[in-house]
């Protein structure tokens, strides 16, 4: 069964200091990360901010071809998660035929959001991700800790970004 999910946001891995992309299912509050390239998050939070360069990057320069021949991205899936890679599939429509094309999730997200296309995650690849599906643990147990978990809790992707310091 294929799941809708949403853009919740884009983070980095203090670890590996890698962009994660966070997928939430629309339905049961799954969260599923990502690690992707830096350019990828780059052209992801360049659609999501709805900026404009003066020349076209990669995935827009792709968008500006398949238009150029009446082809459209009808949705992007998120399909196997094989030996900690992830999976996905971009599937195309013309006029004359439908098709389907393997692709890296980083670039089938920046696709689809250019297309505002939906995007989709496999049962599969949530189960074998195994994210998402427990409840954080506080590990500050104080009342201030306890204060501050519920406090990040309540937080939605909206309220990142609203103030500036």
């Amino acid at each position: 069964m294929l799941h809708k999910v949403t853009i919740a946001g884009l983070a980095m891995d203090p670890a590996s200091n890698t962009p994660i992309i966070l997928l939430k299912t629309e339905e049961g509050e799954k969260t599923l990360p990502i690690w992707i390239g830096l350019l990828e998050a780059t052209s992801i939070a360049s659609a999501l901010q709805d900026i404009q360069f003066d020349r076209p990057m990669t995935h827009d320069l792709f968008k500006n071809l398949t238009q150029m021949l009446n082809i459209q991205i009808n949705r992007v899936d998120i399909c196997d998660l094989r030996d900690n890679t992830f999976y996905a599939e971009i599937h195309f429509a013309s006029q004359e035929k439908s098709f389907t094309m393997d692709a890296r999730p980083s670039d089938a997200i920046a696709l689809a959001l250019r297309y505002q296309a939906p995007i989709f995650v496999d049962d599969r690849v949530i189960e074998k991700s195994k994210i998402g599906v427990e409840p954080g643990e506080a590990l500050d147990e104080s009342e201030e800790g306890k204060k501050w978990a519920e406090y990040l809790e309540k937080l939605s992707p909206e309220d990142f970004g609203k103030y500036k310091v």
